[in-house]
């Protein structure tokens, strides 16, 4: 039998191979694409940029994994000069640093947030893209420093430290983007403000349902020569490495799965309803993983008051199977939509026999109209025409993304700093969804129904 300390060892390592398919896939897109990839940086060598007249300035806080996402997106939008880039992790502040050197934008480094806002003083706004715990105190700092502010989801792990991002906005006339994307997908959008709202093909909405399945998967690790000494990891909060790349899983740090990931798609049920919910209940538990101290599965019910009557939503998020994914239904009295950021999993709508006609919206390029070709069904030497129209199949949505997902999210939030353009999740929106979701751990710990009043979603 192998002793503790032994096993600890072996549980702990971690090949480079594992670790860059795991951690880096985010920027192997970019930096493998060919020539006909739809990137406004490839092909423009690797000469330093300078800022060019009109350009706004921007740092990153956070190069993480979700950093890099937001990084790979920004290289896409035009008009943006990367001045600097700060990370605590000595890895993700190389990573980020060459990435960006390989398109011509030399950055300064930092491990240091502070040192960043205290020596940059050309910066127009900056991503926060660090762990939640931290999201309230870089956001406030860049805030009250005169910068506008794109900050990942979820606001917080705290609502308290939510609420002050609310606050800081206010004060400081700065803008506060909060990542949850979907709001800023014209797919979304044309399927929840065009199709639902406006046009209300689906009659009354009554229900609901969206989940985020996942595999079973193993703690991260990292590159043992990239290890945080422990003194360090300490000064900015961290008890330790493990801690650190896996803080989603520690309460300090995060809010579980159902936080994580949930938070995207309860999002849209309040913007779909249009009310925030007014009571909720869920069940969930540690069922799995014993070495993680938030719960590995979370089924949750939210009811909410609407103009039309009560209607009702489930969500789950299960991180020990895939099955099904993720996507989001709507069902009303005449059929349902079916989302999803995969249009492979959702992006049509379902007419009901005897719901009105659905023709008209194709006409008016609101949906289109999928019939499948007639198919010649043999039975006992009679043969039958069998056609599937769409009334007893799909009505495929007209609007694709050819975008990253988070692009047009983004795209939004360096609008609104050069054209005052409404953002799509400003902090009042972000501070509503973190409400709602945050209170679902809660409602598992007590096993108890919760009650929500209007002003519990005002900051």
């Amino acid at each position: 039998m192998k002793k503790n300390n032994e096993t600890k060892k072996e549980n702990t390592q971690f090949s480079r191979r594992r670790f860059l398919k795991s951690s880096l896939s985010a920027g192997l897109g970019l930096a493998l694409a060919g020539p006909g990839a739809d990137y406004a940086l490839l092909g423009q060598g690797a000469g330093k940029k300078k800022k060019k007249p009109g350009d706004l300035s921007i740092a990153f806080i956070g190069a993480g994994s979700q950093g890099r996402v937001l990084l790979e997106s920004c290289l896409r939008i035009p008009g943006l000069h990367f001045a600097a880039i700060c990370d605590i992790w000595e890895y993700s502040r190389r990573y980020a640093q060459r990435y960006l050197k390989k398109y011509g934008h030399i950055v300064n480094v930092y491990e240091d947030y502070r040192e960043l806002l205290t020596k940059e003083k050309d910066l127009d706004a900056v991503v926060v893209a660090t762990p939640d715990w931290m999201h309230a105190e870089h956001a406030n700092a860049c805030m009250e420093a005169g910068l506008h502010v794109y900050c990942e989801k979820e606001m917080s792990n705290s609502l308290a430290k939510a609420r002050s991002m609310v606050e800081t906005a206010r004060r400081t006339g700065k803008f506060l983007q909060i990542g949850h994307q979907r709001r800023s997908n014209p797919r979304y959008i044309h399927a929840i403000d065009k199709l639902l709202h406006e046009k209300e093909i689906l009659g009354r909405l009554g229900q609901a349902y969206a989940q985020w399945n996942r595999a079973k998967s193993d703690m991260l690790g990292w590159p043992k020569k990239y290890t945080i000494p422990q003194a360090k990891l300490e000064k900015y909060g961290y008890a330790s490495m493990t801690h650190f790349r896996n803080w989603r899983w520690f309460k300090k740090y995060g809010g579980g799965p159902i936080v994580d990931l949930g938070s995207h798609q309860i999002d849209l049920f309040s913007w779909v309803f249009g009310v925030n919910p007014s009571t909720v209940i869920a069940s969930g538990g540690s069922d799995f993983y014993k070495n993680r101290e938030w719960y590995d599965n979370v089924m949750v019910i939210y009811e909410f008051e609407t103009k039309a009557g009560t209607a009702r939503a489930l969500y789950q998020v299960q991180t020990t199977t895939k099955h099904g994914g993720f996507y989001e239904v709507f069902m009303g009295e005449n059929g349902s939509v079916v989302l999803s950021e995969v249009p492979q999993k959702g992006n049509w709508a379902m007419r009901e026999a005897h719901a009105p006609e659905w023709d008209s919206l194709v006409k008016q390029g609101l949906l289109k109209s999928e019939t499948a070709p007639i198919q010649k069904v043999t039975t006992k030497d009679i043969f039958v025409d069998v056609r599937v129209t769409a009334e007893a199949g799909r009505w495929p949505l007209p609007v694709e993304l050819a975008k990253p997902a988070h692009q047009p999210h983004l795209e939004n939030f360096f609008d609104a700093i050069r054209h005052d353009t409404p953002l799509n999740c400003p902090a009042e929106v972000g501070y509503e969804c973190a409400v709602a979701v945050i209170k679902v751990n809660e409602a598992v710990k007590n096993k108890r129904l919760i009650k929500f009043r209007p002003e519990h979603f005002k900051a």
